[in-house]
């Protein structure tokens, strides 16, 4: 069936507006509630029960307090840790043997927008069926259970140090951070009581950026989605490292002590590396985003790539079509499956932090043979309706690109899973021959709309 609601990553959009409203949340609360009581198989009398996390976003008091009233009404107890990263919501969802678990998260965009995605009780994203079955119970109104079969909220103290914990075990026993100097920048999102803590309980000293939220300066000039901030912080600070997450703490992006960023794509190049000298490498998952220089370094090592769709979702789905244990995308999703379910910015930065203590390498020399082609991502925002894929001056531009570049590079249109745009790359040799390919192909865009 068709989504209404259900994008790649959840359903997310601006606060206030459907479906990001009390009203419309309460309701996606009650038919999940519904949905899971109707699957789980649990002993008669006994509760499902979810876990609902949330970022920083001010916006997370409200819809938290919906969600809560909708599985409530539905039957279903709620376990509420407060603030917690997108990752640490699936750990403790699995961990605590719940039935779900729910984040209120817009991830990397500004505070006026929300969302809200979940988790299976093995701490995976929805499969589409689920989420289907969930749709097809919003077409239906909204009712209650009885008053004796009402689900109960509770909040849990320990969430953060059980997470901290958890992130820490993924690091060697055998290494510590002692004698590091780590700058990590928390975006002022739903990592910043935890972050400092993992890489300090391990022995680092730690310099923080970004971890004073209030409710509207999330993602703010600050995290994986603004590394400048990160950049200056390493250089003023003498940091070896920089570390930075974004909102809900599912990306990473690093910085070495030179002020370099490295971007997932190369990230997840030191990690293959690594494990492809252990001997625990089968291949990597990318998606149509990630650089033509990551497929062919990798190539030049004998390591085995596949593209999926753009979606940490799509690139999980194809590690487990493949049994491959590494993927990632070059916005700093890295999912490690021998570590964790899903996506997790601190865990990944851990695994680029153990593969250079153990190879005496720092990033740049750990991505010397990593030549990145120059890639030109530009954004259009597009109106309700609009059939971009139907315009033949979108498609002449398009084609005129892929000529000039003869054979060198990539052009890819897609639109966003998370926001109303079309994202125009181009990729290839030349930063001003790719830059003019993609500015014209945003330009034939813009004139279709009129």
């Amino acid at each position: 069936m068709a989504r209404k609601y259900f994008g790649t990553d959840g359903v997310r959009g601006r606060v206030g507006e459907t479906p990001i409203t009390a009203e419309f949340v309460m309701r996606l609360g009650y038919a999940a509630g519904t949905t899971l009581v109707a699957r789980a198989e649990l002993p008669p009398g006994e509760h499902p029960a979810v876990l609902i996390g949330k970022d920083t976003r001010i916006s997370g008091y409200m819809l938290e307090a919906a969600l809560e009233a909708g599985f409530s009404a539905a039957g279903v107890d709620v376990i509420l840790p407060g603030p917690m990263p997108t990752p640490g919501v699936a750990y403790l969802t699995r961990a605590l043997r719940l039935q779900a678990g729910i984040v209120i998260s817009a991830s990397h965009n500004p505070y006026a927008d929300n969302g809200i995605k979940f988790f299976s009780a093995g701490g995976t994203k929805l499969p589409d069926a689920v989420e289907e079955e969930i749709e097809a119970r919003l077409e239906h109104p909204m009712g209650c259970v009885e008053p004796d079969r009402l689900g109960k909220a509770r909040r849990i103290g320990d969430a953060a140090g059980r997470y901290i914990e958890f992130c820490k075990s993924t690091f060697p026993q055998e290494l510590d951070l002692r004698g590091l100097k780590i700058a990590v920048d928390c975006a002022h999102g739903a990592g910043y009581q935890i972050a400092p803590k993992v890489f300090h309980e391990l022995g680092a000293e730690v310099v923080v950026v970004g971890a004073e939220p209030n409710g509207l300066n999330i993602n703010d000039g600050v995290g994986a989605t603004a590394p400048e901030c990160l950049r200056k912080t390493v250089l003023a600070s003498g940091a070896d490292l920089g570390i930075a997450l974004d909102g809900d703490g599912d990306r990473l992006v690093m910085v070495d002590s030179a002020g370099a960023i490295y971007d997932g794509d190369q990230l997840l190049y030191v990690i293959a590396g690594h494990r492809l000298r252990c001997g625990r490498l089968e291949g990597v998952v990318g998606t149509q985003m990630s650089n033509l220089g990551l497929e062919h370094a990798l190539a030049r090592r004998g390591i085995g790539f596949t593209r999926a769709k753009v979606g940490d979702r799509y690139v999980l789905e194809m590690m487990h079509e493949r049994g491959w244990r590494l993927g990632g995308e070059n916005s700093g999703h890295i999912i490690c499956l021998d570590r964790h379910t899903t996506g997790d910015g601190i865990i990944s930065a851990l695994q680029v932090l153990a593969a250079l203590q153990e190879q005496g390498h720092g990033l740049a020399e750990a991505c010397h043979d990593l030549t990145l082609y120059p890639q030109v991502l530009v954004n259009v925002r597009l109106p309700r309706g609009f059939d971009w894929a139907r315009q033949p001056g979108i498609e002449e531009a398009r084609r005129d690109a892929e000529h000039e570049l003869a054979g060198s590079g990539r052009v890819l249109l897609r639109p966003s899973g998370t926001e109303p745009l079309l994202r125009v790359m181009v990729e290839g040799n030349g930063q001003e021959r790719v830059s003019r390919c993609a500015e014209r192909i945003a330009d034939a865009v813009r004139a279709s709309m009129g």
